[in-house]
């Protein structure tokens, strides 16, 4: 008795697990289209590929992603039913896409082994600071064709005439006529040399006393304000840096491997 009760406990589990193989395969399918499985898979594929690109992925996505893969299989079979596959322009779209494909995965393999770590984030970071931080001056300047026409509106404003409106009736600078010469904030080396120079002479509310040549005519300067250059906290512009960052070692990437290449071809770009 009891080794009849071991056969029919056997023969149960093996016809239990045979049941339940087929349900077990059906798990890892979408659908079945004319008798071709549709594995799971490629829609597991389609829903990383949105996640790596920033989507949201949820119940919306993933039912899209399923119609997607099934209504590929579908035109895939029509394609190839029709002999497309064996056409010359699809072997070398697929060659070109085979290509494209690789190269992506060889640049991510190189990001990820190449990571830029917060010391090198924070150094550049340092960098641009030392660069962009400093005095800012805040002015107003009139320009004008000739020395004589500057040396005469600077006699009308030492005489009580606004400033401002001269600016708006005399400057050919079409910025900052309008505005009577208003130039905001900007520090001195983004002017050119000699207007920059004049510029740093001036204490607030001062303006200069003779007119200033430049390649671009008689200029008459008005100091408003100054203040310290603002600049945004490293935590802010972290990601943005790392993301340059890492622009840049990918390219000097390429360019080692182009140059290790032997090839006697030769780049238009060197």
């Amino acid at each position: 008795m009891k080794s009849n009760s071991q056969a029919v406990r056997a023969a149960f589990i093996a016809l239990s697990a045979a049941l339940l193989m087929p349900m077990a395969a059906q798990a890892q399918n979408v659908a079945v289209v004319n008798g071709k499985a549709v594995p799971k898979a490629r829609v597991d594929s389609l829903l990383q590929q949105a996640a790596k690109a920033g989507q949201k992925v949820g119940p919306e996505m993933e039912a899209q992603a399923k119609d997607q893969v099934v209504l590929r299989e579908i035109f895939t079979q029509e394609a190839e039913k029709k002999g497309i596959a064996a056409s010359a322009d699809y072997r070398a779209q697929m060659e070109l896409a085979r290509q494209s494909i690789l190269i992506r995965e060889l640049f991510e393999d190189f990001k990820k082994k190449n990571p830029v770590s917060d010391a090198e984030a924070k150094a550049e970071y340092d960098k641009f600071k030392a660069q962009l931080t400093g005095t800012e001056y805040r002015a107003r300047h009139i320009l004008v064709e000739s020395e004589d026409q500057a040396k005469a509106l600077i006699a009308q404003i030492k005489g009580g005439a606004s400033f401002e409106e001269l600016a708006k009736k005399n400057s050919k600078d079409p910025g900052s006529g309008a505005n009577g010469g208003d130039l905001d904030f900007a520090k001195a080396d983004s002017y050119v040399p000699e207007f920059g120079q004049a510029l740093t002479q001036l204490k607030k509310g001062e303006m200069t006393q003779v007119p200033v040549k430049t390649q671009f005519g008689w200029h008459i300067i008005k100091l408003e304000d100054t203040r310290e250059a603002e600049f945004p906290a490293f935590d802010d512009v972290k990601a943005q840096i790392i993301q340059r960052l890492e622009q840049i070692k990918l390219q000097q990437y390429q360019e080692d491997l182009r140059k290790a290449a032997k090839t006697d071809y030769k780049f238009a770009q060197q």
